[in-house]
């Protein structure tokens, strides 16, 4: 499962979804935070823009890929966009697999995939300035024709 969220994302309660398959032998997650320095820079907040119904779609598909490619059980990432604050989560991706080896590459494989190819953008507040990372229109119409 992908999902975007403004809320914050309850950790727990998506690992106990991902728990409850006995045929697993292992459980791996990540989360990404919201950090105060950024290149020796001090980070005030960010704010995420989504695409939603691409980004819905997109991550999807990367959830899809993994378990595939890599024989997980289950996936689940769940993305925050809207204003974080520093210390908030940003992302977490959770796994079950029958063994680590799938669990980690597994892991790996959604969060650079969807970091890379789904339709959320960064926009970095500092003290003394701001960083977007808004796409121009042709890199959101490249995203929007990969899928």
């Amino acid at each position: 499962m992908f999902d975007l969220t403004e809320q914050a994302i309850d950790s727990q309660a998506l690992r106990q979804r991902l728990l409850d398959n006995e045929q697993c032998g292992a459980f791996l997650s990540f989360e990404g935070w919201v950090r105060r320095q950024n290149d020796g820079r001090r980070v005030d907040y960010l704010v995420y823009r989504v695409y939603e119904e691409l980004a819905r779609r997109q991550g999807q598909a990367v959830i899809e890929e993994a378990k595939r490619r890599f024989g997980l059980a289950e996936a689940v990432c769940v993305h925050r966009h809207g204003r974080l604050e520093v210390g908030d989560m940003a992302v977490w991706v959770g796994v079950t697999a029958g063994h680590r080896d799938a669990a980690f590459a597994g892991c790996r494989f959604i969060i650079d995939t969807v970091k890379a190819e789904v339709p959320i953008w960064k926009q970095e507040f500092y003290s003394d300035s701001v960083i977007s990372a808004w796409p121009d229109n042709q890199t959101a119409d490249a995203k929007r024709r990969q899928f």
